[in-house]
């Protein structure tokens, strides 16, 4: 590991299966309840676009790629904001890496690591915007697999 690199790394116990928390991930119905009204435009395949777009006024907020895809134990994928002044190259996306570990039957671990902001243009100021915004997606993901858990 880079000792110069800057990534933020959030962890949250969840009180639901990983199936269910990958459903939360990955499924629209659940999407755009935490990603701030919007929806993931992807296949899903490794490769493929990722483009998240407002459920509200299909405005592109948010684009990258799929980098990896093991469901239901990981997801990578790269993000830029199309609507900033920062050069859409690929040594300015950022890298979103979701983990998820079943620690028994019904709870599961999930890592988020974001970065490395380091690497790309404007990365200080990135990393402050994004310090706060994690924990709020966060915890709706965990509200809503742990809802959807038990109403099966």
């Amino acid at each position: 590991m880079n000792m110069n690199e800057r990534v933020i790394r959030t962890t949250i116990e969840v009180d639901a299966p990983v199936s269910t928390l990958w459903k939360i991930l990955t499924d629209n119905e659940f999407i755009k309840q935490y990603m701030f009204g919007c929806y993931a435009q992807t296949d899903w395949k490794a490769g493929s676009p990722l483009l998240w777009k407002g459920v509200a006024d299909s405005k592109l907020y948010v684009k990258g790629h799929v980098v990896s895809i093991e469901p239901p134990h990981r997801l990578v994928y790269t993000v830029i904001d199309p609507n900033s002044t920062i050069a859409d190259i690929p040594s300015n996306y950022l890298t979103m890496t979701y983990d998820l570990k079943e620690r028994n039957g019904h709870t599961s671990v999930l890592e988020i690591t974001q970065g490395d902001f380091a690497a790309v243009e404007d990365g200080e100021n990135r990393y402050k915007d994004s310090l706060g915004g994690g924990d709020s997606i966060l915890g709706s993901i965990k509200k809503l697999a742990e809802a959807t858990f038990q109403s099966v």
